[in-house]
């Protein structure tokens, strides 16, 4: 068996420690939007959940999570800066984490050739990630370990071996749209996993109350936007859009008023904090809100040619292209993983955007 330390947080001055399943919810609220969907993602009973939350609140004395009847759950600053320093660690901690390993007892088949039994995934956030992590069956013995975070910095991550697959997305057949994720890809050694096609457009209230048709619209009518972080590949996609219809950051009324999930930015709006957002169809839908079509991207795993005939990879790709993943999609609005599973090159894209 290989051991690998692992991170923990404790009170400075008692030494309180908090719960290591805290901060997988936390992850999770932040990711969809909801203190039940969040169990569901984990598996943790909603009471349980429940009484996480009560006990790290008088614990620290606030609250991380804020819950709202018939709008879901959010982070509040606190929760979202206990869960940012959380993954910030993680990520800084990773290297030497792993070559502190040490194996216990007979050899671990699934570790033979160096192969890791956990596959480190640095993603842009998306709905169907938490899907394929529930699909990968046990039997495997492989476990996705996602961070979410921008699609650059997930692919920087990858480039720097920090992370075995990177996740981002672009508008297929756009070389604008593609050229600044390939720029950290080499055709020769790195392979493209398809993970699924999906809607992006304009988040609104139910009903379109303004009349929005595109993004021009929140402008001429000042509407409340909420953005997405920088570096993300959806706020990428917004400023392409912005500078098609030739207006400027500052033109946008909230451009800098920022949320790290499709799930938070949906929240925010069913919430009545802001009147229009940018994300996939299936994070209005789950809101019940208006969605206004605008683009259908192509979202990308990206992995070593190295890597493809080891079992996690092999375990990825069959679960992929399996009947769990693919009817969890299915149910999802403007998602399609007919083609999960499939390998491309990058040359061909490349070629394209050059």
């Amino acid at each position: 068996m290989r051991l690998t330390p692992s991170l923990h947080w404790s009170g400075a001055a008692d030494r309180t420690s908090i719960d290591s399943r805290l901060l997988a919810l936390l992850a999770r609220i932040d990711e969809r939007g909801s203190l039940r969907a969040a169990c569901t993602s984990t598996g943790m009973p909603y009471r349980t959940a429940w009484g996480l939350l009560q006990d790290i609140e008088r614990t620290c004395g606030a609250p991380l999570v804020r819950l709202q009847r018939g709008r879901g759950a959010a982070l509040t600053a606190a929760g979202a800066a206990l869960l940012h320093a959380d993954e910030a660690a993680r990520r800084k901690f990773a290297r030497e984490f792993e070559s502190m390993a040490v194996e216990i007892g007979p050899p671990d088949a699934r570790h033979r050739g160096g192969t890791p039994a956990e596959l480190r995934l640095a993603a842009s956030h998306d709905l169907a990630l938490a899907g394929l992590r529930d699909a990968l069956p046990a039997a495997a013995g492989t476990r996705l370990n996602i961070e979410f975070c921008g699609s650059l910095e997930a692919l920087a991550r990858f480039k720097s071996g920090d992370v075995d697959v990177a996740g981002f997305h672009f508008v297929p057949g756009d070389a604008v749209s593609a050229r600044p994720f390939l720029r950290h890809l080499q055709a020769s050694h790195d392979r493209l996993l398809r993970l699924v096609d999906r809607e992006q457009g304009l988040i609104v209230a139910r009903g379109n109350p303004h009349r929005v048709r595109r993004l021009q619209d929140a402008i001429d009518k000042q509407l409340r936007f909420v953005n997405r972080q920088s570096g993300s590949g959806t706020r990428m996609l917004i400023d392409a859009l912005l500078a098609r219809e030739g207006r400027e950051a500052g033109d946008l009324r909230g451009y800098l008023d920022e949320e790290f999930t499709h799930a938070a930015v949906a929240a925010t709006i069913a919430s009545g904090r802001a009147d229009v957002g940018f994300g996939v169809a299936a994070a209005a839908a789950e809101y019940a809100l208006g969605f206004v079509p605008v683009v259908r991207e192509r979202y990308y795993l990206v992995v070593r040619d190295t890597l493809l005939r080891s079992a996690p990879i092999a375990a990825l790709r069959e679960s992929l292209a399996g009947p769990i993943f693919r009817q969890r999609v299915g149910r999802m609005v403007g998602y399609d993983a007919s083609h999960a599973g499939e390998l491309e090159r990058i040359g061909g894209y490349r070629k394209r955007s050059d």
